[in-house]
């Protein structure tokens, strides 16, 4: 799933899943609460893929050769499942080494440091903690004078406008409102007062020192329980004016000259007008990519993980190529209106949709308002994927009320 996901307990199996593989071919470990989008950018690369996450959706398992169960209660990758099978992972033949995605945050030390796993493709623990500890990260942007809304450490004495962020969460999980005094939630690491504008990213990639910018996002967000930003999408690429493009390029590579930061990463800020305001960086492949792999399939013909693998491997970062963005594309999870439960048809049907992507498995039990899967949109410009994402909404209600109906009950129906 994209970002928000089923809850493990809703798995129809927690089985290893395996296909026949060429063992000439290298292979990369990926990840995280959902590891589809980075197995299919690694498809492009044609690198066999061990894909590591919480669903094993139709999606992740047609693309990867090994899957493997690493799903924790609730939102969370369990510990022990994760280190069994990334032990199990690293005895792959020509194993290149792990790619992290989003979920895995809390383990960033283990990873790094504890025998017996692939090689950490990505980060060091130096330049994580340049950015994922907030005194150290906010005290940078003080430095470089790169504006953020306001931050304090301690709970606001008057909390109304404030959220409390954790450090190592992902995904919009990590932030609540600053008046959420739940005792069974840790206590924030820092408060952050709301601010104006939209919601962007900047993708990029970075070695040696230095970066490039490959391209802007807006990022969709519902709020999902007593969680009010989680992240549920994002559409792209978005041309923004040549100045503040120029800026916010500027703020990437002065961050990454003082941190050291490697391969596919991106930078989370508000845009209100022309003013922007930095919100976190996150040090990790970010799933905005899939929107530049499709906007600009000739741009990326071995897709952003490759780029990401010779970053972090061979300290080279991507050639530009000067090819524009052929279309835009939107990607947003769809929530289920009314509980029920994956049929064969449904499932089959979502899995041959273009506009799907990360396809439940038949039997799979769905409750309302949980993550069904991730639509797609295609449009000519940002400002026409709405519409077609509401297409796509209706199309996917469509079929889910109609779920417990044959194949032939529903042409015979809609003629």
């Amino acid at each position: 799933m994209l970002t928000v996901p089923r809850r493990p307990a809703l798995r129809v199996s927690a089985r290893p899943y395996a296909r026949t593989y060429d063992i000439r071919v290298p292979f990369v470990a990926i990840a995280g609460l959902s590891a589809r989008l980075f197995t299919e950018s690694a498809g492009r690369a044609r690198l066999n893929v061990a894909a590591l996450d919480l669903f094993g959706d139709r999606d992740t398992r047609q693309r990867a050769k090994v899957w493997l169960d690493i799903g924790g209660a609730g939102l969370s990758v369990d510990r022990d499942k994760l280190f069994d099978a990334l032990a199990r992972a690293a005895r792959l033949p020509r194993m290149l080494g792990l790619i992290a995605g989003g979920g895995l945050e809390p383990f960033a030390r283990e990873l790094h440091e504890r025998p017996g796993l692939p090689r950490f493709i990505g980060n060091d623990l130096r330049a994580i903690a340049a950015v994922r500890e907030p005194r150290r990260f906010f005290a940078l942007l003080d430095a470089l004078g790169i504006a953020y809304p306001e931050v304090t450490y301690t709970r606001p004495t008057d909390s109304r406008g404030w959220i409390g962020k954790h450090a190592d969460g992902c995904g919009g999980t990590h932030i609540r409102a600053a008046s959420d005094t739940d005792a069974a939630v840790p206590s924030p690491d820092y408060f952050q007062r709301v601010a104006a504008g939209r919601s962007m990213s900047a993708l990029f990639i970075a070695a040696g020192g230095h970066a490039m910018t490959v391209g802007f996002a807006e990022q969709l967000s519902v709020a999902y329980g007593a969680l009010p930003f989680v992240h549920a999408g994002s559409l792209g690429p978005i041309d923004l004016p040549p100045p503040v493009a120029s800026r916010i390029d500027g703020m990437v590579r002065e961050i990454v000259a003082k941190t050291g930061l490697t391969g596919m990463n991106s930078i989370d800020f508000l845009l209100d007008d022309d003013t922007v305001s930095v919100l976190e960086i996150n040090p990790r492949p970010s799933s905005t990519a899939a929107l530049h792999e499709l906007a600009s399939p000739a741009a990326w013909p071995h897709g952003l993980l490759a780029c990401h693998i010779d970053a972090c491997v061979k300290g080279r970062l991507p050639q530009p190529t000067g090819t524009a963005p052929q279309r835009c594309i939107a990607q947003r999870v769809a929530f289920a209106p009314h509980g029920f439960t994956v049929t064969q048809h449904v499932s089959d049907t979502l899995f041959a949709a273009p506009w799907c992507r990360d396809v439940p498995q038949p039997g799979v039990r769905i409750a309302a308002g949980e993550p069904v899967c991730t639509l797609i949109a295609t449009a000519a410009a940002p400002a026409l994927l709405t519409d077609e994402l509401e297409r796509q909404r209706a199309r996917l209600i469509e079929l889910i009320d109609t779920c417990h109906e044959s194949h032939d009950d529903l042409t015979t129906r809609t003629g």
